[in-house]
């Protein structure tokens, strides 16, 4: 991999390459490799003995700093490949295969939000231990009202191009 961790030199770096800082990067990456375990059932260098292929990521640590920098770089799949050595299908099935292993561990470990909830009575229980519930409505949409006064109270004015002219 052409990027590498030992290129991340202080604090500054490791937080604008992973969103975390070298402490926090480090004690996520003992939950990945253990969570990389009991989700394949085997070490990452156990299942890369079984490729015929050299691995382009070959510990828990680049796999979670590779995803981790793809995420926070915003690059598309090609330019994250042209960055860390690999071509942009590598890098893709790469990232996707750190996303899996990344919410495997962070859900196993009670750090992920649950998603997902079978009935009415499972969602009031989850949140009945917590006061407050944030939703994040932003973008959502509305039904335009008919009544031209309301419709005008709703409007919030921000989709003009450009400024009107007086």
């Amino acid at each position: 991999m052409k990027l590498s961790i030992d290129d991340l030199k202080n604090e500054r770096q490791w937080r604008s390459a992973t969103g975390l800082d070298q402490k926090r990067f480090a004690k996520l990456v003992l939950l990945v490799e253990n969570g990389y375990q009991t989700l394949f059932g085997k070490t990452i260098q156990q299942r890369q003995a079984e490729c015929p292929e050299e691995p382009h990521l070959s510990t828990c640590t680049e796999l979670l700093f590779f995803t981790l920098f793809s995420l926070k770089s915003g690059l598309t799949y090609d330019l994250i490949g042209l960055v860390t050595g690999m071509d942009g299908s590598t890098a893709k099935c790469l990232q996707t295969l750190g996303l899996e292993v990344l919410q495997h561990t962070l859900a196993k470990n009670g750090y992920a939000p649950k998603r997902k909830f079978q009935s009415v009575e499972e969602f009031k229980a989850y949140f009945f231990k917590h006061s407050t519930i944030i939703i994040d409505t932003t973008e959502q949409r509305t039904q335009r009202p008919g009544d031209t006064d309301y419709q005008k109270l709703m409007y919030s004015g921000k989709k003009k191009p450009t400024p009107s002219n007086p």
